[in-house]
């Protein structure tokens, strides 16, 4: 059984204040000392060349603007965290810490931008008119399931890559670790039953992500009960999750579906009880991620399960979207790529996994997110992705990853 331990003392709120006082970002200007000649150089005269140069070549913007390597961080506030829609103005610091975490783990400048509008359209508009200021969109705490038409959205109206993160981050991580625990255990991963409980931006897009990396069968449960063809009241993004996902004669709530289940992915606000836990399969896996209280205490899922994690960083098995989207972005932005794509989330997934399997254990399953390698090898293995011949690229993933 994984061991389960708190690896630093709890933070207080003095301390969690002092954190952000002020707020976490300025802005560093590389060009010091300031003399004249500088000064003539960044300002007038020296920069009317540049803005001449510029507006006869666009494409020279890359080179001689920040914009190229700036990822605008986006939220409207309603799904902060686990709190819920608290707006924008409280979600500015979420946003603040992700801005400066890109900074501090992939090298890249980011801009946090918190937006008074919930209309899809409305946001769309305005970050259209802001695109010559950035070169990628990283979304964050956007309601479900609004979030899957803005995300869309995006992606169809600016040509540069757009990524909700609390969607995509999270499921590359969790293919990560689930590819490692899979490993571990020896239990190939077409082999594997899953259970994904919740539905929201994180479930979806955990379903879909290990459909597609060939786990062999993966049950998702919303706050009714089992997501099947037919059921009355599915959503468009529900309904076409069924069709992804439901196997024949599931159905009915989580006590039907998870004894005998390899996996169990938490990624709702519910609980789940440590006899369903006890009822799983042998050798089984729980990743508990709902954040700051998993659907059950570590240490209770532990007493049956070989493999537990969650989303909290003072406790093993981190799994957060910090492990995937500062390199994900480098990467995509170093490839000066118009999308992420599929293919570039599984390959930041094997990245991530790949470092993990040097001293792969019960309670490291995924790096550390402060781990130094994870956002240059993750940018490295995006980057050959986005690159990579659409010919090889076309090659069925599951016999690439068997």
């Amino acid at each position: 059984m994984s061991v389960i331990h708190q690896s630093h003392a709890e933070l207080t709120e003095a301390e969690i204040f002092r954190a952000h006082q002020g707020g976490k970002l300025r802005t560093h200007v590389p060009a010091s000392p300031l003399d004249e000649r500088s000064l003539s150089a960044i300002s007038t005269p020296g920069v009317a060349a540049v803005s001449r140069a510029i507006a006869q070549d666009a494409g020279l913007a890359a080179d001689y603007t920040w914009a190229h390597r700036l990822v605008a961080v986006v939220s409207d506030g309603t799904a902060v965290l686990g709190l819920g829609d608290v707006g924008p103005a409280a979600a500015l610091p979420v946003m603040e810490g992700k801005a400066a975490l890109f900074k501090a783990l992939g090298g890249l400048d980011s801009i946090p931008l918190v937006l008074e509008t919930q209309d899809v359209d409305e946001i769309v508009r305005t970050l259209s008119l802001l695109r010559p200021s950035f070169g990628a969109v990283n979304l964050e705490d956007v309601a479900a399931p609004r979030c899957f038409e803005l995300e869309s959205a995006l992606i169809e109206a600016l040509d540069c890559p757009v990524m909700h993160n609390d969607q995509h981050g999270t499921a590359i991580v969790v293919l990560a670790g689930l590819r490692n625990a899979a490993t571990l255990l020896g239990k190939p991963l077409d082999t594997l039953r899953v259970v994904v409980h919740g539905a929201g931006a994180a479930g979806t897009a955990c379903a879909r992500m290990l459909v597609s990396a060939g786990v062999g069968e993966v049950t998702v449960l919303d706050s009714r009960g089992v997501i099947r063809p037919g059921r009355p009241g599915l959503t468009p993004a529900k309904a076409d999750l069924a069709r992804l996902t439901a196997r024949p004669g599931a159905h009915g709530g989580l006590a039907d579906v998870l004894p005998g289940a390899d996996v169990f992915v938490g990624v709702s606000s519910s609980t789940v009880s440590e006899e369903l836990i006890a009822a799983m399969a042998p050798q089984s896996v729980v990743f508990a991620l709902s954040n700051p209280v998993p659907e059950i205490a570590p240490e209770l899922a532990a007493r049956h399960a070989a493999v537990v994690a969650t989303g909290r960083s003072d406790l093993p098995n981190q799994i957060s979207n910090l492990l995937a989207c500062p390199g994900l972005f480098r990467g995509a932005l170093d490839a000066r790529a118009h999308r992420i794509t599929q293919r570039m989330m599984l390959a930041a997934a094997d990245a991530i996994a790949s470092i993990a399997l040097e001293d792969l254990a019960a309670d490291r399953v995924v790096p550390s997110v402060l781990d130094p390698r994870v956002a240059p090898e993750v940018a490295a293995a995006v980057t050959s992705a986005a690159l990579e011949p659409a010919s090889r690229a076309a090659r069925p993933r599951a016999a690439m990853s068997a």
